[in-house]
């Protein structure tokens, strides 16, 4: 074949291929933050998050189990008026994950040496679920550190336990009758991490951010949601390094989820399942109605809300409601 039939046969094999068999386009978190690393212990780096934004700087801690970019999509809300950053504790996603350090106090000066790094001057700190254990840390031993503390759902036993409220030994006697089980995760709901974060708002009613299902779990061979990137380690650590805190003096703005929202997937449920998370999430919600009272009489001046129907991630169920608690008491804060 003469040469030029075949250049016309190569150009004719090349451009023939199937567009499918092109690489698909790495996937990129859309949250407008900027990522680094600080070092807060020997041998550990937690990963901070930064929004940007001018004025205060208000830093938000995430949950038990979660990152700082479960915040993905509420932070950058407050950029207008704040400096907003988050901390992913050790343990969990980019941050390092030690054999020890779990303690509350420990991992409350992750926090300060997070502040201290970045020189970030009597910053308010936001945490939900478990960050309330953080923020009580830093609230009690160093008040001067900071303008105000958040909590999201987050002033239960292992952030204000004067033995009259939720405390540890009440939920380890409701842990004796927990409630059925939730739906289970088909293989087709993990096949894609976007597919995992429609589960998630199926059966949960919350839209946890595409890039926090990054990570919280590592991908697998397939390309779908493989096993956890936290070790097995970490939670247990942390759940038996509770402190009693009962001295807050901060400025304190606590939200409370009482009484929590039915999740969606029980309205599909059998009866009988439905009628025994109901009586477990009734018993759940007096225990939380009474660590918000002990909240309230315990922590002088601290402003709580309680937020009907909401979840456990209020500031992703109750967006609006959570923005316009929030700013009014930052707009408070000398």
């Amino acid at each position: 074949m003469p040469l030029r039939g075949c250049l016309r046969a190569t150009l004719a094999l090349i451009f023939a291929l199937p567009l499918c068999a092109q690489q698909p386009a790495a996937w990129t978190d859309p949250s407008p933050h900027r990522v680094q690393f600080v070092t807060v212990d020997e041998n550990v780096r937690l990963e901070v998050l930064d929004w940007g934004g001018s004025g205060r700087p208000l830093v938000f801690v995430p949950g038990l189990g979660n990152t700082a970019h479960v915040f993905d999509d509420f932070a950058p809300k407050f950029t207008a008026r704040y400096h907003v950053y988050g901390v992913t504790r050790r343990g969990f996603g980019a941050s390092s994950a030690p054999a020890a350090g779990y303690g509350a106090d420990r991992l409350g000066d992750d926090v300060l040496a997070v502040l201290e790094a970045l020189k970030l001057d009597r910053p308010v700190l936001a945490g939900h679920s478990l960050g309330g254990e953080e923020l009580s840390s830093i609230g009690s031993r160093h008040p001067d550190r900071v303008s105000g503390l958040i909590y999201l759902d987050a002033g239960y036993s292992y952030a204000f336990d004067n033995g009259k409220g939720m405390t540890v030994e009440a939920q380890q006697e409701m842990a004796k009758h927990p409630p059925p089980s939730g739906p289970s995760r088909s293989a087709a709901d993990r096949a894609t991490f976007g597919a995992f974060q429609a589960w998630f708002l199926r059966t949960m009613g919350i839209a946890i951010p595409e890039a926090e299902t990054r990570e919280m779990y590592r991908p697998g061979d397939d390309g779908g949601v493989g096993f956890p990137r936290s070790p097995v380690h970490v939670s247990p650590d942390i759940l038996a390094g509770f402190k009693k805190y009962t001295d807050i003096p901060a400025p304190v703005l606590a939200i409370y989820a009482v009484p929590k929202a039915q999740a969606p997937w029980l309205k599909d449920a059998d009866p009988n399942v439905r009628s025994a998370y109901q009586e477990f999430m009734d018993k759940t919600d007096a225990l939380t109605e009474k660590q918000v009272k002990e909240f309230e009489n315990g922590v002088p001046g601290a402003k709580v809300v309680r937020i009907a129907n909401a979840n456990h991630y209020v500031f992703l169920s109750n967006e609006a409601d959570v923005l316009r608690e929030m700013n009014a008491f930052l707009a408070t804060l000398k």
